[in-house]
């Protein structure tokens, strides 16, 4: 890979390690870096989800103050989040590039649009008296780690969505169970990508090392930032990609 390739790679992980920990869209940045890269599609993903692993780490590490007392959601949720990871990369490995260029821009408009709805998800929850975790809160997330094993980007806009509709927490509180929970379902994808998937190594260290700078200055970025214009923006820029990648696939 060339100098500039590199240089490219590093800053897209910057940025998507700063965006990721923040507000869930880590990919707005790199999945499209590493499609100018000159990697298919499919490979562009597994890719993507191998260096987002470090995501998780570089956030979970920093925001200790928003995972303070989130331990029985934590355990209550961490193996669903694997299972749903696994499940989600076997689909992946399973499903014909062509198809998943078509598929990609409707799953990254779902994802932000489910963020900028947030606030009404969240009420339509409490109303229905589950917005203290629910019977709907375990198959709903298992539903959305599958989505994230099978396609990384604006998976972390979906888990957001959920966690703060189905639970009592924050948006920040929220957004640090998701790094967790997201790199936990990300993990075990990259795990099965690694043996079997067409992963581009030399575009995962640099990715890879702009994310965990990224993911952990993030935390303490997002306390300092206004939460509704945040989730707002990330969600408009989550449907500027969708548009993007729809005009590439059609």
């Amino acid at each position: 890979m060339s100098v500039g390739g590199v240089v490219l790679l590093v800053a897209a992980g910057v940025a998507a390690g700063l965006s990721g920990s923040i507000a869930g869209l880590a990919s707005l940045f790199s999945y499209p870096a590493l499609l100018a890269a000159g990697l298919p599609a499919v490979s562009a993903n597994v890719t993507n989800t191998v260096a987002l692993t470090l995501n998780g780490v570089g956030s979970a590490a920093n925001s200790r103050r928003e995972l303070t007392g989130q331990g029985p959601a934590l355990r209550r949720f961490v193996l669903v989040a694997g299972l749903g990871g696994a499940t989600g990369a076997a689909l992946l490995l399973g499903t014909p590039s062509e198809a998943f260029e078509r598929i990609v821009p409707f799953l990254v408009a779902v994802g932000s649009v489910a963020l900028i709805l947030q606030p009404r998800l969240r009420a339509a929850a409490v109303r229905r008296g589950s917005g203290t975790g629910g019977g709907w809160a375990v198959p709903g997330l298992f539903a959305v780690m599958v989505y994230g094993g099978y396609f990384g980007a604006a998976a972390g806009v979906l888990v957001l969505a959920l966690l703060v509709a189905a639970l009592p927490v924050s948006l920040l509180e929220g957004n640090a169970l998701k790094n967790v929970l997201l790199g936990v379902a990300n993990g075990v994808a990259a795990l099965g990508f690694a043996v079997f998937g067409p992963v581009v190594w030399t575009a995962v260290l640099p990715l890879a090392a702009g994310v965990l700078a990224g993911s952990w200055a993030g935390p303490a970025v997002a306390r300092r930032l206004p939460a509704d214009a945040l989730r707002i923006a990330i969600g408009l820029a989550g449907l500027g990609l969708a548009g993007a990648l729809a005009l590439q696939a059609y």
